[in-house]
């Protein structure tokens, strides 16, 4: 297991270069520039010359090489002497990923807002997880009874219906009408856990984008959830342990539930990244201020550094969640072996 994964972890590394450059190509050649949010009396020859300070005038495989270096020399020791409190090298002629709008650090920003991503879209991701579960394993065992048909049902609708439809009715419903809950959530609200009001705040505010996102995401796990169950209850090795006279709940948890988990564990692994991208549209409607609307506003206001190391952060979790959910396989399978 150990060779398998400095094996993979070495292939990531060419994976995540080839990665980062399509990705620089594809938004360099896009429309725009730091120049273009400029007012008009500036003369062209003082945006020139801002071009030329910025780097914009050097060709673009040199720009990449660059930007390469920021993104995984510099920054990671950034975060490193931020973390321990040390110094490694100069860091003051380190250069950082700028944004064009704040002109701020980038992973500083990102870094900011991660907490508001995970109190929303990992609770929901978590939530989401032990709803599914469980609804997909009942549902296959006791296959078109009540209990499966409501169940199809409201998994059906839940992945089916958008999350801003969703979104947009919770806040109708629950904050207009009914008055329960607050229609946004305040990313000011700094919660003191001494004090019971300011937790009850900050639960009000999540119950509802928690709930939309749980829904969404419970729906589409529970009935991949309920397939693989039923992949495996009709399998030989099944009816051979009940034959032996096993009981129910063991061969159940021991052997059907084992089996069926590995699909599972993938596609779950494979959303986890998706928690740091953020729900863009969810987040749009309850106002949460995480990685979601900073994606969306950098697009928005053409930030190219921005999108460029979003964009990148997320494709590197989506190769290292792969790679987890490889090794998950041989925990939960011992026929499958990497070495």
């Amino acid at each position: 297991m150990g060779r398998y994964i400095i094996r993979r972890t070495l292939i990531a590394i060419p994976t995540l270069i080839a990665i980062s450059f399509v990705i620089f190509l594809i938004l360099d050649l896009a429309p725009g520039d730091p120049t273009a949010q400029l007012p008009l009396t500036i003369p062209p020859d003082v945006r020139e010359r801002l071009r030329e300070s910025l780097g914009f005038n050097d060709p673009m495989l040199l720009r990449w090489l660059k930007w390469l270096q920021q993104m995984a020399i510099n920054e990671p020791l950034n975060m490193t002497e931020q973390i321990f409190g040390i110094t490694i090298g100069d860091s003051a002629e380190r250069t950082r990923i700028l944004s064009w709008a704040s002109r701020a650090p980038v992973v500083d920003t990102i870094i900011e807002r991660i907490p508001q991503t995970l109190w929303v879209l990992g609770l929901a991701f978590i939530f989401g997880i032990i709803i599914a579960i469980p609804v997909g394993v009942i549902s296959a065992y006791k296959q078109y009874s009540a209990f499966d048909n409501i169940g199809t049902f409201i998994s059906m609708v839940g992945y089916s219906v958008p999350t801003f439809f969703t979104g947009l009715l919770a806040i109708v419903i629950f904050s207009v009408l009914l008055g329960w809950f607050p229609s946004f959530y305040s990313t000011t609200h700094s919660v003191d856990w001494s004090n019971w009001d300011s937790i009850w705040t900050q639960i009000k505010q999540m119950i509802m984008p928690v709930a939309v996102l749980s829904l969404f995401n419970a729906a589409a796990l529970s009935r991949f959830t309920r397939s693989s169950v039923l992949d495996n209850l009709n399998e030989e090795y099944v009816r051979t342990a009940r034959s032996k006279g096993l009981r129910e709940n063991r061969v159940m948890f021991r052997h059907v539930m084992r089996n069926s988990m590995i699909p599972v564990v993938t596609l779950i692994a494979l959303q986890i990244p998706g928690i740091f991208a953020g729900a863009i549209i969810t987040e749009e409607i309850f106002r949460v201020n995480g990685l979601g609307q900073y994606l969306i506003t950098s697009i928005q206001g053409a930030d190219v550094p921005a999108v460029q190391t979003l964009t990148f952060i997320f494709a590197a979790l989506t190769v290292l969640f792969n790679l987890v959910a490889d090794v998950t396989y041989g925990i939960l399978d011992p026929r499958i072996r990497y070495d």
